[in-house]
């Protein structure tokens, strides 16, 4: 399945930022997803996770407090609020299916991230 991920931009330190992610099967409504990013010349890293039926959320130490991961099942989207925004969240921002292990994981190897991310430019 493809995912599909908008919603990036520039924005300004201090600014907000609202993400999607949707499939066009109910790929995102089924799974737990997660959200991660690639920043210039670094790897791809842990964002944030949340529970196919969105009663568990998980997020990494460098967002937690600023960004709020949720999800519409009936609209087989998840969102990643963005706000309080650094300059070094500058990053390709993209979905993934997780497909193995317990909620959460955190590796890339563990999910299935196939499909375009949203590049997020934060200027300082």
């Amino acid at each position: 399945v493809q995912l599909q991920a908008s919603g990036g931009g520039l924005v300004q330190a201090g600014g907000s930022l609202r993400l999607s992610c949707a499939a066009s099967d109910r790929t995102v409504s089924n799974n737990n997803m997660g959200w991660f990013r690639q920043a210039p010349g670094k790897e791809r890293e842990f964002v944030a996770a949340i529970a196919w039926n969105g009663g568990r959320t998980y997020y990494a130490d460098s967002i937690k407090g600023r960004f709020t991961i949720s999800r519409d099942n009936a609209k087989n989207t998840v969102y990643l609020e963005m706000n309080s925004l650094k300059p070094e969240d500058t990053a390709v921002y993209s979905c993934a299916v997780q497909r193995r292990g317990l909620f959460p994981m955190q590796g890339i190897e563990d999910h299935d991230s196939r499909g375009q991310g949203t590049l997020v430019t934060v200027s300082s």
